[in-house]
Parts: structure tokens; sequence; C-alpha cells
């Protein structure tokens, strides 16, 4: 059994906690830490409060998902000044081992080693994901991050993806207004511009057009609450809207993946649980024309696992070193 931290380091917040694996599977995730990034000057004296939190000496073994992209000499993250350069690592905070890897790969070794009660069904059968053939993992969260898992019984492969950038393809009147009001702003529409956090604003804004409504200035957060509380009703009708979109996005990458079953991933994703299973997901999803049946027999998941982040980063460790 190998212990470690893991780490799961945004723009906001580092998230911290020891794990154990062996054999390449995560054994144990202990309850993890938050630490706010503003609060530290570097990622070391981060790490350096983390080991006074435990009240002891920490393993000599790290893994880490990152915000970003995980190339190169020097790591920088967009929302902090934090600096990871691998190739001190070990010096900086006495480890011998360490993996590294975007945050959304992260989520795909989660994907492949969480148990079947971390995952919830949103569309299709409602069987367990299966153990061969490729899963399309689709996270709506401030982009669109696409991954895919390829797996043959307990051995598998994870690879991230560009996928959320994708030409946003509209299926109906109204989302071709919604591309026409993007066309104002954007030379090419990707489908991250319409289906994550930040899109709701164009959709609301679109919609307040199409009802003849004074367009109002609001940002993604708020449309966001009102439209979950029900306190907006425009707002509400640009969240079900979003779900119609995530649904035909998500059965777009299944289709070019070649998908066997598909898991919606991030925390928007949990979020908005409720209001994908009353909208129309799942119907969008479906409705590929000719491969509708097909698309009908896949299992489409929500992964509900709490820290899917420092999870998949110990996973990935797990693959190399355990």
């Amino acid at each position: 059994m190998t212990e470690l931290v893991t780490l799961d380091i945004g723009g906001t917040n580092a998230r911290f906690a020891l794990a154990e694996v062996e054999e390449g599977r995560v054994r144990s995730l202990a309850e993890p830490v938050t630490l706010a990034t503003a609060d530290h000057a570097t990622f070391r004296t981060a790490w350096e409060h983390f080991a006074q939190l435990a009240g002891r000496d920490l393993p000599r073994a790290v893994a880490i998902a990152i915000a970003g992209p995980v190339q190169g000499d020097t790591i920088h993250f967009t929302n902090n000044p934090w600096v990871i350069r691998p190739s001190t690592l070990d010096a900086e905070i006495g480890v011998d081992r360490f993996k590294l890897v975007n945050d959304f790969e992260a989520v795909g070794h989660a994907v492949a080693q969480a148990d079947d009660g971390d995952f919830t069904t949103l569309s299709g059968p409602d069987i367990p994901l299966p153990e061969t053939g490729t899963i399309s993992i689709v996270g709506p969260g401030t982009g669109l991050g696409v991954a895919h898992v390829w797996r043959d019984g307990d051995d598998y492969r994870v690879q991230a993806t560009e996928g959320g950038h994708i030409d946003f393809g509209p299926i109906d009147p109204i989302e071709d207004s919604i591309l026409s009001r993007l066309r104002k702003k954007y030379r090419r529409v990707s489908a991250e511009r319409v289906v994550s956090g930040p899109g709701i604003v164009d959709i609301y804004e679109a919609l307040a057009v199409i009802e003849g409504r004074a367009v109002q200035l609001r940002d993604d957060k708020t449309i966001w609450r009102t439209g979950m509380e029900g306190t907006d009703s425009l707002a509400a009708a640009s969240i079900e809207r979003f779900c119609l979109m995530l649904g035909s996005v998500a059965g777009s990458i299944a289709l070019a993946q070649g998908g066997s079953s598909v898991v919606i991933a991030g925390g928007l994703g949990q979020r908005i649980k409720g209001n994908i299973l009353r909208s129309g997901f799942a119907d969008r999803f479906r409705a590929k024309g000719r491969f509708e049946s097909m698309m009908a027999a896949m299992p489409v998941k929500l992964i509900t696992h709490p820290q899917p982040g420092l999870f998949g980063a110990a996973a990935a460790f797990a693959r190399d070193f355990a």
C-alpha cells in the first residue's frame, strides 16, 4: 500500500487529501482540506499549511490535478499567482514521486475507478457503465470539458480532448436565434459558447429578445441562481434550454467518439441534476436521426462522487506507481 497526498488545484481553491493506492487502484481517500489560493503566496506555503493541519510528516508522494495545461517546465495558473515547476518539486516539498494531470483528465480516471454507487442515471437504461468500450465524458463548467475513457475490464486509458470546441449546431428556431446573436460577437461559435456556465448569459438574452422583453444585463451567477430558485421565469427557461443543448452536445460527442455510454461531470452538472431530469435532455440526446435507437440504448450517467478531482488524481498516480 502506498500513501500519498492528492490535490485538486483551481483558480480559487486548492483541495488536499491523503490517499492510499495499491495495485493501480485507489483504496482510500481521506476527508479533504480546502485552502483558498488567495491566502497563500505560493504552492509551497499552502503545502506547509496543509502539513500543519495534518499534524504529521506528509508522504513523499503527490498527485496533482491542475485546472489548465500541464506541459512544460513551468506551470502557471489562470486565476491565481502560483507556479509549479516539476523539475524542482522534490526539493521544494520533499517528494520522491509525483503525477501531474489536467483536471479533466483526472475526472476521466475517477470515472474509470469510481464505484457504481458514485453515479446516477440521467437517461437510457439504468444499468452500470459497461466494463468494455468507450465512455464519453462531458463536463460543463467555466468551459466545456470533454474526454473519453477506453476500458477493457480492469485495464483502461484516459484521453483528454478539446471536444468542447466543436461547432455549435442549433436544431430549432430558438437555437437559431441564439446562434445568430453569438455570431455577432464571434466569427465561429463553438459548443462551449453555449453549453458552459457563462453561456447562460447569451441564452438568457436571446430568449428575452424572442419574447420582446427588454434585455436586462445580468451575470451568469445571477441567472443560474434566480433560475434555480424559480424567482425569474426567463432564467428558469434559460436553464431548461441549457439542458436541451447539453443533451444534443453530449449525444454528438458520443457519436464522434464511438461511445457506448456517457458521463456528465462537474459541479454544475450536480447542481442542475433535477433540471436535467425534468427537461428534454434525454430526448435531445437520442435525437440523432437514423441512430436514435442506438442512442436510446446508451446509459447516460452523472458522476456524483464528492471529490472526483482528488480521487482521479490519486487514481492517475496509482496507474503509474502502485
